[in-house]
């Protein structure tokens, strides 16, 4: 892993996808702060860099700038997005505000052959996401390529090999962008250097480096990232790991029981926790996401710490958190905003006796997926659709109470019986119904009804940072909402979500 590419972070919700899309092609990659010192580049022998985007403008106060002598390492560099507009303001350009923002797909018209686009076609479809944009070339830099609103959308100066893409090439949505990476990496002479077996050896070593033979414990709660984050602590410490199911009452029908069905099968030691009552009386009367999140985060160490007690002590716990978890809770290397606080992130209380361990932290689902499948967990666990940390308690639009969640529980294994009868579960990346606090007028009977809306939603995506809906076929739709309505006392109207992420995010809360 020697000569990584090193990301520097201005605060993009993709720089994640940036790195990530680098070790796609083979090449160990590093994120790092924008203001990280020269000095620590410069050690660390990197083949290239990468400047990422970001949500400020090069011209605002507080905007986050790059140090100067960072372009003069002579280090090959790709700007994206605000990284291209740093490079320009540094370097004699001129960056200047849009007259059209540009969000989303857009057409882009490459100028002419050049190496970064070789492979690709001269018009192709790109993903953007900026309010400024450069105006005007720096010194010995040419355009590479342009869109309707943004006449240099891509740039390069050849001989000191720096360029700059106004669009994202590292989101899916731009069609040739892991080409163009790709195509970068070669320009810069970067080798391959990075697999996931690899990684699996790194990560096994750290923990094993951090943990020693201290006692730890995993939150365990059956989904596939919590599963492979314990089965990989226990490849590195073995017995000194108890597993902790903590049945919040928050849960998906009957998964409780089958979670530990399934584990007492299998090769860690489970426990489980009956919190129900205790989740249900921390959350009475609560309507905030923010504030539910943060109360079962607290509720969830809580129960941990207490647990740890009566296993004679534990020092560390060890949680699943996935990096979209983290980015869209908090900064983390640099000035990202934050989205939405995630119970296991942003929801966790500032003192707690147990340190965390969270192994997949710079990973992605489908990353943390196939991580499971090298050692060695059954589909029936890797294939399952992703379970939100607080349960059904943010698929509850307002207050949670045990009735709501039966209600919810019932419809939404409707709604997944239905895509498994159609054979479209495993097509699909997520998929879950949501309780609306809206009552509407329905007849059932010949009688009026004045019950609760249900929104059933589906989702298609590879890392859970952009996120398309589901093209279910109506007659799919039409019988889960049929049983729905029918099966289901208190819902008597449901609904289908056809928005992206973004601007939406998948789950509701």
């Amino acid at each position: 892993m020697d000569h990584p590419v090193l990301v520097l972070d201005f605060g993009s919700q993709f720089t994640q996808l940036i790195a990530r899309r680098v070790r796609e092609l083979g090449t160990f990659s590093q994120i790092l702060p924008f203001s990280t010192p020269v000095s620590k580049i410069k050690a660390l022998e990197p083949a290239a860099l990468i400047l990422s985007g970001g949500p400020q403008s090069v011209y605002g106060r507080s905007a986050p700038r790059l140090r100067p002598a960072v372009l003069d390492l002579g280090l090959p560099t790709l700007g994206i997005c605000y990284g291209m507009q740093m490079t320009a303001h540094l370097l004699g350009g001129r960056v200047i505000p849009s007259a059209s923002r540009e969000y989303g797909h857009t057409m882009l018209a490459v100028g002419g052959r050049h190496p970064l686009f070789e492979g690709t076609p001269r018009r192709q479809k790109v993903w953007m996401s900026h309010g400024d944009k450069v105006g005007k070339l720096p010194p010995g830099f040419k355009a590479l390529a342009a869109s309707a609103s943004t006449p240099l959308a891509a740039f390069a100066d050849d001989r000191r090999r720096i360029y700059g893409v106004q669009f994202h090439p590292e989101v899916h949505h731009t069609d040739y962008g892991t080409t163009i990476l790709k195509n970068f990496l070669r320009l810069a002479r970067a080798g391959e250097n990075w697999s996931l077996s690899s990684y699996r050896e790194h990560l096994i070593e750290e923990i094993r480096l951090r943990a020693g033979k201290s006692r730890v414990i995993a939150g365990l709660s059956g989904g596939v990232d919590s599963t492979v984050a314990a089965t990989l602590v226990a490849e590195a410490i073995g017995k000194n790991l108890t597993c902790i199911f903590v049945d919040t009452g928050l849960l998906r029908k009957n998964e409780a029981d089958e979670v530990m069905g399934f584990f007492r099968k299998y090769h860690l030691t489970l426990r489980r926790v009956n919190a129900g009552p205790e989740y249900f009386e921390r959350l009475r009367g609560v309507r905030s996401p923010d504030v539910k999140r943060k109360r079962i985060g607290k509720l969830f160490i809580d129960v941990f710490e207490r647990e740890a007690r009566r296993l004679g002590g534990a020092d560390y716990l060890v949680q699943g958190t996935l990096y979209p978890d983290v980015i869209e809770s908090a900064p983390v290397y640099g000035p990202s905003s934050t989205i939405k606080l995630h119970h296991n992130v942003g929801g966790l209380p500032k003192r707690m006796k147990l340190k965390i361990i969270e192994p997949l932290r710079e990973l992605f689902k489908d990353e943390v997926r196939r991580l499971g499948t090298e050692l060695g967990i059954p589909h029936t666990i890797i294939g399952r659709h992703p379970f939100p940390g607080p349960g059904l308690a943010v698929r509850i639009l307002g207050d949670v109470t045990p009735a709501k969640v039966r209600v919810l529980q019932e419809a939404d294994a409707i709604f997944l019986e239905e895509l498994r009868a159609a054979g479209l579960y495993d097509e699909i990346s997520q998929a879950f119904a949501v309780l609306l606090p809206v009552k509407s007028v329905g007849v059932m009977g010949d009688e009026k009804t004045y019950e609760n809306t249900c929104v059933l939603r589906a989702v298609v995506t590879t890392d859970f940072m952009t996120a398309d809906f589901a093209r279910i076929p109506h007659e799919v739709l039409g019988r889960a909402a049929a049983r729905i309505v029918n099966e289901v006392k208190g819902i008597n109207r449901v609904a289908y979500d056809v928005t992206t992420k973004p601007p939406a995010t998948i789950e509701w809360e």
